[in-house]
């Protein structure tokens, strides 16, 4: 029972929350707030765009708006922007006078925000990523053009779990079957929802272990076998998994320059490196704590 209390309740702040931010971006919503409030001054202070009962709300709050909705910045976007905060500060002032601040929720709310940014805080400063050279970059270029094969390939690909399942698809494809459908009926590749279909791939040939792309090494030996619009006749089989792969297009190998390519491959090992650092990070916290499960 109290856990359909909780739900009901969660559903009705849920209700509520919405039909507030319905109401705040409604255009009639702008026309509720006065443009300067009964009492107050016509003139406001250079970088103050409004104040609600005494309190500021400055330019470069709403210039920080505009910049987090992601829409197009002009005077109709500034002034509806400009009325939620003013709701905002009403809502605060209220809630505040009426010492919503000491409810055990609020207060729960606020020690998980507090958390949250001092982990923020502290993994900015700890984390220290080895820096990506230009000559890493070049280096990660030069890579993967050596991987690359003289054809490349556009496949789709079914993975199933077991033989059997493999063959039934198989079956239905000798019958016709439509490749995608099926993809989406059985496949649990990580491409079944759209219908088996997969990135470009091109291999050097002979396929070796370890430059294959992360293409298991069986999938890509069978995979540049294939002429194109062929479809697998028998299941590869990698481990505990079946694939049967098509190949949807097939062209000569399209490499991209190393400047079309420089800013990607830098984001890429900027990720690989942020990724080494915070695992290195958080072994050195497990190393020295005591952690009991």
């Amino acid at each position: 029972m109290k856990e359909k209390q909780n739900l009901r309740t969660q559903i009705m702040h849920g209700i509520a929350a919405a039909a507030v931010l319905s109401m705040l971006v409604s255009p009639a919503f702008g026309a509720q707030v006065p443009a300067t409030a009964p009492g107050a001054h016509a003139t406001l202070p250079a970088g103050v765009v409004a104040r609600v009962n005494g309190v500021a709300i400055a330019q470069s709050e709403v210039d920080a708006a505009v910049r987090q909705s992601g829409q197009a910045d002009t005077p109709a976007l500034r002034t509806s922007l400009k009325n939620q905060l003013i709701a905002r500060e009403l809502f605060r002032q209220v809630a505040q006078k009426q010492h919503y601040d000491t409810h055990a929720d609020v207060k729960a709310g606020i020690e998980q925000a507090k958390a949250m940014l001092m982990m923020q805080a502290y993994l900015r400063d700890a984390i220290k990523p080895t820096p990506v050279t230009d000559a890493d970059v070049k280096a990660k270029y030069d890579a993967i053009v050596a991987s690359l094969g003289q054809n490349e390939y556009k496949p789709s690909g079914i993975m199933v779990k077991d033989a059997a399942t493999a063959k039934t698809v198989l079956d239905q494809l000798k019958k016709g079957g439509d490749f995608a459908q099926l993809a989406k009926q059985y496949s649990q590749g990580p491409s079944a929802a759209q219908g088996g279909t997969l990135n470009w791939v091109s291999f050097k040939t002979p396929i070796v272990e370890g430059q294959t792309q992360g293409w298991p090494k069986p999938v890509a030996e069978a995979l540049v076998k294939l002429p194109q619009g062929a479809v697998s006749s028998e299941p590869i089989q990698v481990g505990d998994a079946f694939w049967i792969l098509r190949v949807d297009q097939m062209r000569p190998t399209q490499i991209p320059t190393f400047d079309q390519s420089r800013a990607q491959l830098r984001k890429e090992l900027e990720q690989v490196a942020a990724a080494k650092a915070t695992a290195q990070v958080v072994t050195d916290l497990v190393k020295s704590a005591h952690i009991e499960k």
